[in-house]
Order: C-alpha cells, then structure tokens, then sequence
C-alpha cells in the first residue's frame, strides 16, 4: 500500500510546513499538487519548496492550484490528501468535509497539526474517511528535521497506519514513532513544556540568564527563548494553550503563557519573523538586544558573569566526557546550579512519564526529542547520570519518578537504547 502512493494533494501550500512538506514529498519522487487560495500563493510555496531543496528541478513534480478550481479534481486523483493549513479546529474541519466529498475512498488522508485533537477532525466524516484519517506531525523545516509522528484516530485502519510509517520511513527517510491522540502529542507537550517552563522564569531572572543557565550544555542545539523566537511566539503561544486548556496533569501550571508574552503577541512581537518588533532578543546592525518582560523593551545584553558548573560542564562536553559533564551538574552547590537541575530534571521527569499515556515506550521519547527537537534523549541522560542518582535528584526537587525509570534502576538496566551520536550531537555547549 505504501508503495502504491504515488500522487500527493498539499492543502496550505503557503505556509512554511506546507511548503516544507511539498519539498519532502517532491525530493523524494512523488508527484505533488500544491493548492492555496490564490494561485500566486501556491507559487510562492512552490518556489519556497524549490528554495528548500535548493533544486528547481524539484518544481518539475508539481504543479500549483487553487481550492476553488483545482481542489475537487487533485483530490480525485490523489493517493494522500496532506492538510498543512493554521491551527484553526474550524478552518481544518472545513476543509476536510470537502477533501471527504472528493477523495477516492482508498485515498489516506492526514492532517499535519502539530497537537489538535485527531478524533475531532474526524467527527462526522465518512466511514471510509475515518478509516483512512491520520496525524503526520512533521517537525519544522522538514527538510532539515526527520523526526516525524502519526497520530492514529479511533477508527483509524492498522493498515493504513502501518502503510503511512513505512512511507515515511522508506521513502521519505523519517524517523518515526506512533503517539496517541492526546494535546500536541509527544514532542511537542515535552519540548513546549521545557520552553514555557523557562520563558516564566525570564521574567526573575531575565532573559540572557536563563538562556546562559539552560544552554547547550544542557543537551540542547540552541538556548530555550532563542528556540521560540526561530518557532515564533505565536506558534508557541497556540501549542501551550492547547495543552493548558486541555490536560490537567503534574506540570499544569508550566504551560500558561506568560502574561509578558501575551502583551508582546498582542503588539505584533513574534520572535524572529518580526524583526523589527524582536522577541526576547532584536538585532540592530551589528548588536543583539534582549527582552526585559518586565518593560517590554530592549536593551543591548548583558553578558552573565560566568558560572563555574556551567563553563566546566561546557568544556566536558567539548572534549565528549559527557557523564562528567552530568556529575558536574549534579555536584554543583549553588542556587544557579538548583535552578538548573529543575528545569534538567524536569524534562527526564515529564517526558519519561509520558510513556504509557502518550508515547509506547521509553524509546519513542528518545527518538522525538532527538529527531524532532535536536535535545538529548531523556533516557541519555539518566545513563550519564545514573538511574539512582537521578532518582534521588528527583525526588530531592519532589518532581515525579516516572514508572520506567523506577523499572530500569531496580533491574540495574541501561535505558537508552540508540548510540552515541543520537545524543552527543547535542551536547556541545
């Protein structure tokens, strides 16, 4: 079945993730139909496809259309039926009641929502449309991030969901893990928890200090607030809100947005996509401005003074000694070190409680986070620093100890099951 997927329909080819996923499917030889409100903008996201791929003979497997003229005979054609439009529950339904009215019945249908609710897209479908629904979460840009989820719906059919894993493994080169429906699924209810976690304490400590403190060497690629500015504070804002509004579990109140953030997407700052409003950092000419949310103004950074346990742990991993590196965070006696061990502990502590609500298994956590995020995999950093030893940490900061982690330390069991690299990429702060 997998292989018989041949013609793809792209609905909000605009957008940066329909773009980007016209680029993936096109590079890897399928035939795609790029469809937009208006036909220049579903040219502009052929061209940003062509700029992704750096190949304008990528363009050469699409075409471009709109919804009014082309929607009912692409649809008609179409193997997979990819909806990438906003985060709007009403815009996507309607859309998809359409794609339902024109779709072959065999056709697979997927939303690339990054956390709404599957089943509700579904509500009120065909029979046939139900059984062939599906999420494919593509991390952003895709054609740089392989990590990818599919997001069952009730009645999705298990061969249509094993056809769509080895799709995207086979032929697009993902790597792939099978989430539940539940608010932003995996990746994003971990990674979106960790940022919003670390955006509140901006507000006491300030912007250039938690990023210092949160850094790469916390197995990270880039500092949490420059990560939502790249995102956009209106992405960010739509995830957590999602997730505050509808799970109530141990780490509720780290996903209500602050107030600062609110009042900065309210006057147009969304990060890097307005430069010159800026998000918690703003360029003018050569300098880097941050953010004070108290203010809401700019001013040129500050440079923290240096902290020990942060510059050796930077230096530790330069070199590859990783679990030293850990020990040096584990060791540190400071209220900087305190803080840091929180929010660290924090994501082993809230991601690995996700296995059996969210995710299967320790293992697909590991495989998003890395793949998705470019973060160190949880479970690596329980082997750095010790099953035990992790457990008193968490319990000495009264965070949850997740069942696995309690599994893995009384069978005196390594939990982190890929190699090397899959970790160490990202631990070179």
């Amino acid at each position: 079945m997998a292989d018989k997927i041949q013609n793809v329909v792209i609905l909000g080819a605009n957008g940066t993730m329909g773009a980007g996923a016209g680029e993936v499917f096109a590079a890897a030889g399928f035939r795609v139909a790029m469809l937009a409100r208006e036909r220049d903008k579903a040219d502009a996201g052929l061209k940003a496809a062509q700029n992704a791929a750096r190949a304008e003979a990528v363009a050469e497997r699409m075409e471009t259309g709109t919804y009014d003229n082309d929607l009912a005979r692409t649809v008609a054609e179409a193997d997979l039926i990819f909806e990438s439009l906003a985060e709007d529950l009403a815009l996507k339904r309607h859309f998809l009641e359409l794609v339902d009215r024109h779709r072959r019945r065999d056709a697979i249908v997927a939303t690339g929502s990054s956390g709404l609710s599957i089943a509700e897209m579904a509500r009120g479908r065909s029979d046939s449309f139900r059984k062939h629904f599906l999420g494919i979460h593509l991390f952003n840009p895709p054609h740089v991030i392989v990590g990818t989820e599919v997001i069952p719906a009730t009645e999705t059919e298990p061969a249509v969901i094993r056809s769509a894993v080895a799709m995207l493994r086979s032929r697009l080169g993902r790597k792939v893990i099978v989430t539940k429906d539940r608010p932003a699924f995996v990746g994003n209810r971990v990674g979106f928890k960790v940022l919003n976690e670390v955006a509140q304490l901006a507000v006491e400590h300030g912007v250039a200090y938690v990023d210092y403190l949160i850094g790469p060497h916390t197995g990270r690629a880039m500092a949490p607030l420059a990560t939502v500015d790249l995102v956009g504070w209106d992405v960010h804002k739509a995830i957590v809100d999602n997730v505050h509004q509808n799970c109530e579990d141990e780490a509720h109140a780290c996903f209500k947005l602050p107030a600062f953030m609110e009042r900065g997407i309210a006057e147009g700052r969304l990060g890097d996509k307005t430069p010159e409003q800026g998000g918690f950092y703003k360029r003018e000419g050569t300098e880097t401005l941050a953010l004070d949310p108290k203010t809401g103004s700019h001013a040129p950074v500050k440079k923290p003074a240096p902290i020990q346990f942060v510059e050796k742990m930077k230096a530790l991993n330069r070199v590859g000694k990783y679990a030293e590196a850990m020990a040096a965070l584990r060791e540190a006696k400071s209220a900087d070190a305190d803080l840091c061990r929180r929010v660290v502990l924090g994501y082993v502590s809230y991601s690995l409680a996700r296995v059996g609500e969210v995710a299967e298994a320790a293992a697909d956590v590991d495989t998003i986070m890395s793949y998705g995020f470019n973060w160190a995999p949880p479970t690596a950093l329980v082997d750095l620093l010790g099953a035990r030893a992790t457990i008193k940490m968490l319990s000495d900061l009264k965070l949850n100890v997740p069942a696995c982690l309690e599994q893995a330390a009384n069978h005196g069991a390594r939990m982190f099951k890929g190699g090397v690299l899959d970790y160490g990429r990202t631990l070179v702060g």
